[in-house]
């Protein structure tokens, strides 16, 4: 299983940010504690169909020096339709 990251384009808080995202839920949860990131901060069901967490351009390259794939936008797009397309029990496609 592989945790994902996109560049770090969008403005916020003065600060730039990218997504995270992972194969599977519990990875992604696993992988944002190592970074010390509060699961509070995750975002998906019920609030957003997609499950990710919000990361800073420093937590990104941390991210990736602790084994995340960094992905271009499309790419991202299309890990998101893929993870947000499983449900419980389902297998991946």
């Amino acid at each position: 299983m592989a945790v994902y990251v996109d560049s770090p384009i969008w403005w916020r808080a003065g600060r730039k940010w990218c997504h995270m995202l992972a194969d599977d839920e519990h990875e992604l949860h696993r992988f944002a504690a190592r970074l010390g990131i509060k699961r509070t901060s995750y975002q998906g069901p019920p609030v957003t169909k997609n499950p990710h967490y919000d990361l800073t351009a420093y937590e990104r390259d941390l991210a990736i020096r602790l084994g995340a794939v960094p992905v271009t936008r499309s790419e991202i797009v299309e890990i998101l339709r893929r993870v947000r397309g499983r449900s419980p029990g389902k297998a991946p496609d």
